[in-house]
């Protein structure tokens, strides 16, 4: 009876001490997943190799730092580590937050702040090439791929899947395949690397209109690419400076643009693939606030980048993720255009075909 009385007695002291002085504080030991892990595994969890992220790391840490230790903060590489890991998942926080030993709400703090620091990377590693040299440098190698010359970029849109942003205007962000998603548009080079994103418009937004309001179009209409032109899909009108291909190719040098501009133009699904392989948050959805999803998608575009720079291999997909599932999803963001005609006096195609294809 009196040890019964004893427990009794222990357990109203602890709930005096909780009521008193609150839960006690859950201090985590968290494993160094750095050194800990293999080069393989450590790709296949993080998406980058060891080396691109110490180089994220090194670009960002200033920012991550804090001013003291004395709460138990979370050094700068499991900061990042830990939003290369929910890049990684199907955006499930909370399961980030068991795998890198912390609590959801902190995962959500650290993703914010990371996609954040790297985002503002941006001008560094995604541009369009602005010099003579780099321009021709572009062209040269876009030739390569199947001969299509003066070409600097192809463009596409892609669609990232969100959760629904509630509100009056939330099915604004419903796109033509019936869920919630952002308009992402992309120009890629040659490399596969992106040189323009513009993550900002709802899923419903058709993608000539997103590039109508580009800067990207005020640059090349004021001539900042001099004769360079980019290469686009039926939904985007024809201009001098964006090629599209041809409705019914007759001739044997209409045959050859076609199939010349779909070669090079693949470059930009191949693109969307990637990138969306090495981070498959984009294709599961963000379950986060828009300000943030929009960044991510920024971030990872910026990472992506980074692990083409360290000539990075694409990654399998995480043992939780099934890769089949993964393809069908980044199919899903794929969404057939709609062919835009516009009334021009001009078909720009005529004199490259007339001019090259036929000679070729």
């Amino acid at each position: 009876m009196e040890v019964e009385d004893e427990i009794i007695l222990d357990d109203d002291h602890d709930f005096l001490e909780i009521i008193e002085f609150g839960f006690p504080r859950k201090f985590y030991q968290r494993p160094n997943f750095f050194e800990e892990m293999d080069d393989l595994n450590f790709l296949k969890r993080f998406r980058l190799t060891k080396q691109a992220t110490m180089s994220v790391l090194e670009l960002i840490e200033n920012q991550l730092e804090f001013e003291n230790d004395l709460n138990n903060s979370v050094s700068p590489i499991n900061q990042l580590l830990t939003t290369l890991l929910f890049y990684a998942s199907s955006s499930h926080q909370i399961n980030v937050g068991d795998y890198m030993c912390m609590n959801q709400s902190t995962v959500s703090r650290i993703v914010k702040k990371v996609s954040q620091q790297i985002a503002a990377l941006r001008n560094q590693f995604i541009q369009m090439p602005t010099t003579p040299e780099g321009i021709i440098s572009t062209q040269n190698k876009f030739y390569r791929v199947a001969r299509f010359p003066r070409v600097i970029g192809c463009l596409d849109g892609t669609h990232v899947k969100i959760r629904s942003p509630g509100g009056e205007d939330s099915e604004v962000y419903r796109n033509r395949k019936s869920y919630f998603s952002i308009n992402v548009q992309l120009v890629c080079d040659s490399d596969l690397k992106i040189s323009n994103i513009v993550a900002r418009w709802p899923g419903s937004a058709h993608d000539a209109t997103i590039f109508n309001n580009s800067r990207l179009k005020t640059l090349f209409e004021a001539g900042h690419f001099r004769s360079a032109i980019m290469l686009g899909d039926s939904g985007y009108g024809l201009k001098q400076y964006l090629l599209t291909p041809l409705l019914n190719p007759i001739t044997r040098p209409q045959q050859l643009y076609n199939e010349s501009h779909i070669r090079t133009r693949n470059c930009i699904e191949r693109t969307n693939g990637v990138w969306k392989r090495r981070f498959p948050v984009l294709c599961y959805g963000l379950r986060c606030e828009m300000e943030t999803g929009l960044t991510i998608i920024v971030a990872t575009a910026v990472l992506h980048n980074i692990a083409i720079n360290m000539r990075d291999d694409v990654p399998p997909p995480p043992n939780d993720i099934n890769a089949e599932e993964l393809d069908y999803l980044i199919a899903q963001g794929q969404i057939p255009v709609i062919n835009v005609n516009e009334n021009i006096n001009y078909d720009f195609r005529t004199d490259l075909i007339n001019n090259h294809f036929a000679n070729l």
